[in-house]
């Protein structure tokens, strides 16, 4: 738990911050946690913990998350509760197929916006992402890295936003097919890549591969990327 716990902290993102993991007896005075999260930590049983968990994944994503679902079947060994600072999240270890654990953490459903341009859009995004951000998690990430997953609320790159030198765009092999100011990064690789969503030409889950550096990759499927990425992730 100590060595859990340094590990945990070495990664806090915020100056002064803090994180500790909450006991199962401290669980139930808490007031701010989604309904399903008091039902999934009533359960004594880890496995079964896991199984009630991934059941909420499958309610609301288990075709478009089908090999992220599948693969946390099978290697996730545990899910707690974790409070940094003021949010609450689940902390899920992962042991994955070469026998390396994992940290990764899914912040509680649409806790905290923060994300001026988003929160003006949001109904603007498609039915299933935001299908996951408020109901399953607010993003779901490699905790070290808080990336290689979907980024939290906060954290979503608005591609119109001035502060991003998009230095690609000067160097475009074609025109730009996409409207950066109706455009968001759900997903991040920590490198400067993301999988964007631009509400005005999303039909059939279409996405747009984005990079400061590279050449833009149009019309992939959000969810396939997404889906195949995430787990490439556990594989890392």
């Amino acid at each position: 738990m100590e060595k859990k716990l340094e590990y945990l902290e070495k990664y806090i993102m915020a100056k002064d911050g803090y994180v500790r993991l909450i006991l199962d007896d401290e669980i139930k005075n808490i007031d701010s946690l989604p309904e399903v999260w008091y039902e999934i930590f009533r359960e004594n049983d880890v496995k079964k913990r896991i199984k009630s968990l991934l059941g909420v994944w499958t309610e609301y994503l288990n075709m478009e998350l089908r090999n992220v679902i599948s693969y946390l079947g099978e290697y996730l060994e545990n899910v707690e509760l974790m409070k940094i600072n003021r949010r609450h999240s689940i902390l899920y270890t992962i042991r994955n197929r070469q026998g390396k654990v994992l940290y990764y953490e899914g912040r509680s459903p649409q806790a905290y916006f923060e994300n001026e341009q988003l929160e003006e859009s949001w109904d603007e995004i498609p039915a299933k992402i935001r299908l996951f951000y408020e109901n399953i998690h607010d993003g779901f990430y490699y905790y070290a890295s808080g990336a290689m997953g979907l980024l939290p609320l906060e954290d979503v790159a608005y591609l119109g936003d001035d502060d991003f030198d998009w230095s690609i765009i000067d160097d475009l092999e074609e025109s730009l097919r996409i409207d950066l100011d109706t455009s968001f990064g759900f997903f991040g690789n920590g490198m400067g890549t993301y999988v964007a969503v631009d509400y005005e030409n999303c039909d059939k889950d279409n996405a747009t591969l984005w990079s400061a550096k590279d050449q833009p990759e149009y019309n992939i499927n959000f969810w396939n990327t997404v889906d195949e990425w995430t787990v490439i992730g556990f594989e890392a």
